[in-house]
C-alpha cells in the first residue's frame, strides 16, 4: 500500500526529530562532560591552593623545598603522571636547576646509560644527576619552554627528535607535559610532568590541568623564593657580625704605655668586616712589635686570613728582633694557604724602646713616613720587599731586606694602609700621599692620637657621599 504524501512528511518529520533529539542529546553529554571537567579542575585548584596553604599556616618562614615538594607531588598525582620535577631560574636568569623531583624521572638531557646501571642506588644516582646538572636557558625542551613561556603538549615523545631516549626501558619517556612557572610577566621556572600511567598519552585536559596548578603554585613559589633569600640575608648577616666581632677582638683593644713613646692607631673598615690589621706585640722589656697589614680581599676571607696573621705573629715574635727574617717566616707559613687570588702586603717594625732604634722591613707594603725633629721633614725609606703569598720562600728571602733609623726625641713615625691616600671623592680624585704629608707636617705638635683624628676627618671630608671602597688603618709612633 502506497503511503500518502502526508503519511510521508510525518515520517520524515518524525525522523528530522529524532535526529534533532540524538543529536541533541550528545551534545548535552559534551555540556555535562565539558562541566565535569572544569568542575574537577575547580576541584584541584581549589585542593591545590588549599593543601599549598598548609605549608604557610602557622610559620614565620616556609620551607622551599617542602612547597616544591607539595606543589609536584599534587600536580603528579592529578595529572597522573609517572613522573615529574621542577626546574626554577636561577638569579643569575641563565641556568635551570631541579628543586623538586617526583618519582623515576627520566633525564630530558643526554647521559651514559652505564652511570645508572653500574650504581647499587639506582633512584638517589639518577636523583643526584638531575640535580646536579643544570640547563642552559633555551637548551633541551626544558630550556626552551622557559624561554619561550609557551606550554609545550608532546603526545609521541618517542617520535620527537628533542627528546633523548636511553637504553634503560622503564626510563623511555612516552608522553611529556611542559608547563612555564610565571609570576607576572617573567617566567620562575618549568613544571615536566612524564608518562601518563595506564601506558595512556597525556591528553589536552591534562595540559589545561597541569597550567591550572602551575598558575596557582607559581605565587606562593615566587613568594617563597624571596623569603628565603631574606633568610639567607638575615644568616649571612648574623654571621657577619659574629666576625665582625671576632675580627675587633684581634685588635688591639687598648694600645700598651710606653715610657717615652706614644702610640696611636685607628682602623676604619670600608665593609662591615675589613682586612686592615695593625698590632702592637711585646717581644721583651725592651722591644715592641709594630705591624700594618692589608689583606687583598675584603669581608670574611680577608678577617679569617687576618686572624692567621695575627697568630703566626704572635708565635714568632718572642726574641727576634730583625723585621725580615720575621717576614720571611712568616711567608714561609701562609704562602701556602693563600688562595690563588690572595696576598698580604704588610709593614713590619721592631722598636727598641730604650735606644729608639727602628728596624723595618717591607713585604709590599707603603714605607712608613719619618718626620724628624730636626729638619721637620717627612722622609720614606724605601726598601725592597715582595707581598707576601706571591711567590715562593726563596725568591721572597732573596729580596726583603731590613732598613735601621735612629729616631731621637720629638721624631714622628706614621704608617698607614692605601685607603688612606686612595680615597676618592664625587669626581674620582684621590687624597694622595701629598695631603698626608701635609696634613702631618701641619699637625704634628700635639698628640699622636689629635693628628690621626685629624688625618681621618679630612679624609673622609675629602671623600664626602663617595661610598669607601677599601679599608682605612693607620698607626702611628711619637718619640715623646
Amino acid at each position: 500500500m502506497l503511503l500518502s504524501q502526508f503519511e510521508i512528511s510525518l515520517i520524515i518529520l518524525v525522523l528530522i526529530l529524532i535526529i534533532f533529539l540524538i543529536i541533541k542529546k550528545i551534545k548535552i553529554k559534551k555540556l555535562i562532560s565539558t562541566r565535569d571537567i572544569l568542575l574537577q579542575e575547580k576541584e584541584v585548584t581549589l585542593g591545590f591552593v588549599q593543601n599549598v596553604g598548609e605549608v604557610f599556616a602557622d610559620s614565620e618562614t616556609v620551607e622551599m623545598n617542602l612547597l616544591l615538594e607539595r606543589v609536584l607531588h599534587y600536580a603528579v598525582r592529578t595529572c597522573k603522571a609517572g613522573s615529574g620535577a621542577i626546574y626554577l631560574i636561577n638569579n643569575q636568569k641563565n641556568t635551570l636547576s631541579a628543586r623538586a623531583i617526583s618519582g623515576v624521572f627520566p633525564p630530558l638531557f643526554e647521559i651514559e646509560s652505564d652511570l645508572l646501571k653500574d650504581s647499587k642506588n639506582f633512584s638517589e644516582k639518577l636523583k643526584e644527576i638531575l640535580i646536579n646538572h643544570p640547563i642552559e636557558i633555551g637548551e633541551t625542551v626544558i630550556g626552551e619552554v622557559a624561554i619561550q613561556g609557551h606550554a609545550l603538549h608532546i603526545e609521541d615523545a618517542e617520535m620527537d627528535v628533542r627528546i633523548p631516549q636511553l637504553s634503560i626501558d622503564f626510563l623511555r619517556i612516552r608522553s611529556l607535559l611542559l608547563v612555564p612557572m610565571r609570576f607576572g610577566n617573567d617566567v620562575i621556572g618549568v613544571m615536566v610532568l612524564a608518562n601518563r600511567t595506564g601506558h595512556s598519552r597525556f591528553a589536552l585536559s591534562d595540559l589545561n590541568l597541569a597550567q591550572a596548578l602551575a598558575a596557582q603554585a607559581s605565587v606562593p613559589i615566587h613568594y617563597a623564593d624571596i623569603q628565603e633569600t631574606i633568610e639567607q640575608k638575615r644568616q649571612l648577616d648574623r654571621d657577619m657580625q659574629i666576625a665582625q666581632q671576632i675580627q675587633n677582638s684581634l685588635l688591639p683593644q687598648k694600645l700598651p704605655e710606653i715610657k717615652n713613646i706614644e702610640l696611636a692607631a685607628f682602623n676604619h673598615p670600608a665593609l662591615d668586616i675589613g682586612g686592615d690589621y695593625y698590632d702592637v706585640i711585646d717581644i721583651d722589656d725592651k722591644h715592641v712589635g709594630l705591624v700594618i697589614a692589608d689583606v687583598s680581599g675584603k669581608g670574611i676571607g680577608g678577617a679569617l686570613m687576618m686572624a692567621v696573621c695575627r697568630s703566626v705573629l704572635q708565635s714568632k715574635a718572642k726574641n727576634e728582633y730583625d723585621p725580615a727574617s720575621m717576614l720571611i717566616s712568616l711567608n714561609e707559613v701562609l704562602s701556602d694557604n693563600l688562595a690563588e687570588d690572595m696576598f698580604i702586603s704588610m709593614l713590619y717594625m721592631v722598636l727598641n724602646t730604650k735606644t729608639n732604634l727602628l728596624s723595618y722591613a717591607r713585604a709590599g707594603h707603603e714605607a712608613p713616613l719619618i718626620l724628624h725633629r730636626d729638619t721637620k721633614k717627612i722622609d720614606k725609606y724605601e726598601t725592597n720587599g715582595i707581598a707576601i703569598g706571591l711567590v715562593d720562600t726563596s725568591t721572597f728571602s732573596s729580596t726583603i731586606e731590613t732598613k735601621n733609623i735612629q729616631l731621637k726625641s720629638g721624631d714622628l713615625v706614621v704608617t698607614y694602609t692605601d685607603g688612606i691616600t686612595e680615597a676618592m671623592n664625587t669626581h674620582g680624585d684621590e687624597w694622595g700621599i701629598e695631603e698626608l704629608t701635609n696634613t702631618i707636617i701641619k699637625n704634628h705638635q700635639g698628640s699622636a692620637m689629635k693628628l690621626l683624628d685629624k688625618i681621618e676627618n679630612n679624609v673622609l671630608e675629602f671623600a664626602g657621599n663617595t661610598a669607601q671602597h677599601d679599608d682605612m688603618t693607620m698607626l702611628a709612633i711619637n718619640i715623646i
